[in-house]
């Protein structure tokens, strides 16, 4: 049978909200910009190192260190306030402007919405809350429930176990391959939003995700039309 998904698990980081916003920090402490990008790419292969380990600590706890190492490697001197202004822009991340129109267009064809990310729970306001988004998810999940990081089978069956549903009924929405993979391995289905600097993976053997577009409009546009359940009344 086909799968139909009737909840849409989003990542948070960089596919709801703008990680660009980071560029800056970076450009001071480094004079480049493009080290942000190094730097997220190290947090996630780090994250998956300690998983696969058998490992845990949280993901801000773990942005910190990657920044000192990475600052090492470069021979540039970080700062207890640069840490703390990492931490700041990290909680304040603005939503990238694809984002709610999407939300609100899956809202309203019936899919129940969630998020799943790394980041532990926080205090309110959340990241989601400053960023005007929290109102159009049901539920918020983070991997510190289950002490392993995306993209572990446990993050994903955790989501389908709290929404009481099987893994073929959430369909993950993230702009990085390594999450998508992840979901479909897990029986999930997913939805891969190329925002700059990600694109999909073409390699014999690792699942392509059923949707591919370059933003949140389209992607949530193509859900619709394959799964869309009647709008809700009202």
């Amino acid at each position: 049978m086909p799968q139909t998904p009737s909840v849409i698990v989003f990542d948070v980081n960089e596919t709801l909200l703008d990680i660009t916003v980071l560029e800056p920090l970076f450009a001071r402490l480094f004079s480049d910009a493009s080290v942000m990008r190094q730097w997220f790419a190290e947090l996630i292969l780090q994250s998956e190192a300690l998983t696969l380990a058998g490992l845990y600590v949280r993901f801000d706890e773990l942005a910190s260190g990657v920044l000192r190492m990475v600052a090492e490697t470069r021979q540039v001197s970080i700062q207890a306030s640069d840490v703390e202004e990492l931490g700041a822009l990290l909680r304040a991340m603005p939503a990238h402007p694809d984002a709610a129109p999407a939300l609100a267009a899956l809202k309203h064809a019936g899919f129940r919405l969630v998020t799943l990310t790394n980041s532990p729970t926080s205090a309110a306001p959340s990241p989601l809350e400053r960023a005007g988004l929290a109102s159009f998810f049901d539920r918020s999940y983070s991997v510190d429930q289950v002490r392993r990081f995306k993209p572990a089978p446990e993050t994903y069956r955790m989501v389908a176990n709290g929404e009481g549903v099987s893994p073929a009924d959430l369909c993950l929405v993230a702009c990085h391959v390594w999450d998508t993979v992840g979901a479909q391995a897990a029986g999930c289905s997913a939805g891969l939003v190329e925002r700059p600097g990600n694109a999909a993976l073409r390699a014999e053997g690792v699942p392509f995700p059923d949707v591919v577009a370059p933003d949140l409009h389209q992607l949530a546009a193509e859900i619709v039309r394959r799964w869309g359940q009647s709008a809700p009344a009202g």
